[in-house]
């Protein structure tokens, strides 16, 4: 009997240690049961992943839910689900390719026409490590996405934010930006060879930068901006660089599953283990 003590020891730290980092990269669970009625909050990227299930969780809690997306067929199908689950009908898809400044235009001027207020703006949508792609107006894909879009749309809807304040924006960043670096001198990567992991780092840089800024701007105005890292998912943000295929890591990785923190009434975000 005792030949088998070590092998599974081993087994059993392993396993252990694989069950302990599941638990540390998917974050904590939130105890808040508040609600928002009333609240019109906008999610980009809502279609899949963290974004459907931020604006499934706001939506079980009363809001008025906008889920902005690029490709209407999911999106539209997401906000069908949702309103299921939920049996909150105020829950709408409207298109959004944050590829696409026009676009971007377009979709701002429809919500300060239809809209009498957003509480709410959560910048989720990116794009990580895709190939040397760029946006319809020529920037590098993962900075005009990731960065460049959100910080459009949120200017062009910060006077309806202001005049709904108290309000807030939650901009999603990564623990990537920590190995961030801004090339003033060649953003869009064509003075030098492309490197994916860079230049979503860079992206995410940016979003915290831009935050910090914007928040300061903000002060006294009811604003409230924040950035965050909401852990590590398995989701389709991952589709370009296979993290996601191995037996470990479809282990290690949870599948998200969000749920507001709420403060005087308005969200932010953490991660809830998927159980």
């Amino acid at each position: 009997m005792s030949r088998y003590l070590l092998p599974l020891s081993v087994l059993g730290t392993a396993v252990g240690g694989a069950v302990l980092l599941k638990d540390y990269v998917a974050g904590g669970a939130c105890p808040s049961k508040a609600t928002i009625p009333g609240k019109t909050v906008i999610v980009t990227g809502a279609n899949t992943g963290i974004g459907k299930q931020t604006a499934l969780e706001l939506a079980k809690r009363g809001g008025n839910i906008i889920l902005a997306c690029r490709d209407m067929e999911k999106c539209e199908a997401a906000a069908k689900d949702i309103r299921r689950e939920t049996l909150n009908h105020r829950v709408n898809a409207r298109h959004l390719d944050l590829a696409s400044l026009k676009s971007i235009r377009e979709f701002a001027l429809r919500i300060i026409e239809e809209e009498e207020r957003v509480d709410i703006l959560v910048n989720n949508a990116a794009v990580m490590r895709c190939p040397h792609w760029t946006t319809e107006d020529g920037f590098e894909m993962q900075f005009g996405v990731n960065h460049l879009g959100h910080f459009l749309l949120t200017n062009l809807l910060l006077d309806k934010l202001k005049t709904s304040a108290p309000s807030r924006i939650i901009n999603l960043s990564s623990l990537a930006h920590i190995a961030g670096h801004i090339d003033f001198d060649d953003l869009n990567w064509q003075k030098k060879k492309y490197d994916t992991k860079a230049a979503y780092c860079q992206s995410k840089l940016a979003v915290v930068l831009f935050t910090k800024e914007l928040s300061w701007r903000l002060q006294g105005t009811g604003v409230t901006v924040n950035a965050l890292h909401p852990g590590v998912a398995r989701t389709e943000l991952g589709r370009h660089t296979g993290m996601h295929s191995s037996t470990f890591s479809s282990f290690t990785l949870a599948k998200p599953k969000l749920e507001p923190v709420v403060n005087d009434g308005f969200s932010k975000m953490c991660v809830r283990k998927d159980t």
